[in-house]
């Protein structure tokens, strides 16, 4: 269709802008996770979010069928455990570490598109997720030994990969709000029930705290979620993980942006090979005949 070019290069643009909204929150979830537990912070950002996209997207909720509701429910249970498990291990490891095992997703990414429905990816992209690993290694890692830490956190990268995965698969651009919604409320029960064991959500300490958490739950939470729902109708899974291993570099630029931290040669090196990756799965099919893989992403819906 005439078209694609046009909805895929928005969609690009789209994750790009959903990426740096995630990097920008890095100094901000530092500051806060600090002051109360992680959980407690994810349960709250998450609740305020699920709770506004339902309140504003009840009639695409309604029209959804109750098969989309069940997809869109599951992914958000799935991103929920996944939130979780990155959590719990970013307790026992380095940041660093718990930033470059996460980003595995997008190894797991083409791997589980595969198996699970047969879409096959042309070489420039197993290229390019290459590239997005060494990148990610370069950006983040300090040194490296394998613990509870860095299995947890593994295990929440196959899920998000999973998560990316079933969305590209199942999310159509008429379905956003209505999916995309659904998919908070998933997370936000998880994260409740992962409270539940210690004392239930506690409230952030102060004002400070509950600002961050509002931007993080409406822009960086609700605002994210829409945008990437609707950006991975239009792309294929593959495609969308590589482009959103950029929020490591986005991370960085904002922390040597705002103080918090010195550009270094191994941020350079790492953000450039990272970016390389993303160009190569952006710029590739446009010097090539659409590939089946693309043209049947979204027939079986």
């Amino acid at each position: 269709m005439s078209t694609a070019p046009k909805g895929s290069g928005l969609a690009t643009l789209g994750l790009l802008a959903v990426t740096a909204i995630w990097g920008s929150t890095f100094v901000m979830i530092k500051d806060v996770v600090g002051r109360m537990l992680p959980i407690d912070f994810l349960a709250v950002r998450f609740t305020i979010a699920a709770v506004a996209m339902l309140v504003l997207f009840a009639g695409p909720v309604r029209r959804l069928g109750r098969a989309q509701l069940q997809r869109g429910l599951a992914l958000g249970v799935l991103y929920g455990v996944a939130q979780w498990l990155q959590t719990e291990g970013l307790a026992l490891t380095s940041p660093s570490v718990s930033g470059f095992v996460t980003g595995m997703y997008v190894v797991f990414t083409p791997f589980l598109a595969l198996a699970l429905f047969r879409q096959r990816m042309p070489a420039t992209t197993w290229v390019a997720v290459l590239l997005a690993m060494v990148g990610l290694g370069v950006l983040a890692l300090n040194g490296f030994s394998v613990d509870l830490g860095v299995w947890l956190t593994l295990g929440s990268a196959a899920l998000y990969a999973l998560h990316i995965v079933g969305l590209g698969h199942w999310s159509k651009p008429g379905d956003a709000f209505g999916m995309s919604a659904i998919q908070m409320l998933g997370i936000a029960v998880v994260c409740l029930l992962a409270t539940l064991p210690h004392h239930g959500p506690a409230l952030p300490p102060d004002g400070k705290a509950w600002v961050s958490i509002i931007y993080m739950a409406l822009v960086a939470g609700a605002l994210a979620m829409l945008v990437q729902t609707w950006a991975q109708a239009h792309m294929p899974a593959t495609r969308a993980a590589i482009v959103m291993t950029t929020e490591p570099v986005f991370a960085a630029g904002f922390a040597v942006a705002l103080g918090v931290d010195v550009l270094t040669t191994r941020m350079l090196l790492g953000g450039a090979l990272v970016m390389v990756a993303m160009y190569m799965v952006e710029l590739a099919p446009r010097f090539r005949r659409k590939k089946p893989a693309e043209a049947l992403h979204h027939e079986a819906g």
